[in-house]
């Protein structure tokens, strides 16, 4: 399936809001091409679909911070605090929105999603190896500066600009 909507696009109406990854419903009606109010019907219709950790609507001070992001007030209507759907919310999107469309966009949106888990996972993964280098490379500061330690104390050793070197005695011809 050729991407209708490139799927960056999507990435970024993603948004994390109470520890969740989740779209808002203005986002959603704009990628399926409904208006807002149309998708709220449906799903108001069909309530049962949407548990609390599917959906939820966002509180005031949400809303507001939400809407203080955003550049341009008209992007978002200021009078209706908007939806929250998790990736699971918008999967079952498509039993309520069942146009060909619907259907294409939702596929999108959870490849996007699933794209955000593995580049987190991958984060993670990184960031254990190199916690792992830095506590390797801290063990080897230790083991050098006990080296330069036992070096210094040896007899015959002088300063020569900040470093110790060790003379070599001249042997006979």
């Amino acid at each position: 399936m050729k991407s209708i909507i490139p799927s960056d696009n999507i990435q970024q109406m993603i948004y994390i809001i109470r520890g969740q990854k989740v779209m808002l419903d203005e986002d959603l009606a704009q990628l399926y091409e409904v208006p807002t109010k149309v998708l709220i019907q449906a799903i108001k219709r069909n309530r049962a679909r949407f548990p609390q950790d599917f959906m939820f609507q966002l509180n005031n001070e949400e809303a507001r911070q939400m809407r203080s992001q955003f550049v341009t007030a008209s992007k978002r209507n200021i009078r209706f605090k908007p939806y929250a759907f998790t990736e699971h919310g918008v999967t079952m999107l498509s039993s309520v929105l069942r146009s060909q469309k619907a259907i294409q966009i939702n596929i999108l949106i959870v490849r996007a999603f699933a794209r955000l888990r593995e580049m987190v996972n991958m984060n993670r993964a990184l960031a254990k190896r190199l916690a792992a280098i830095e506590r390797r490379l801290t063990g080897h500061e230790v083991d050098i500066s006990k080296i330069y330690k036992i070096i210094s104390e040896w007899p015959g050793t002088k300063e020569i600009t900040g470093f110790k070197a060790i003379e070599i005695p001249k042997q006979p011809e």
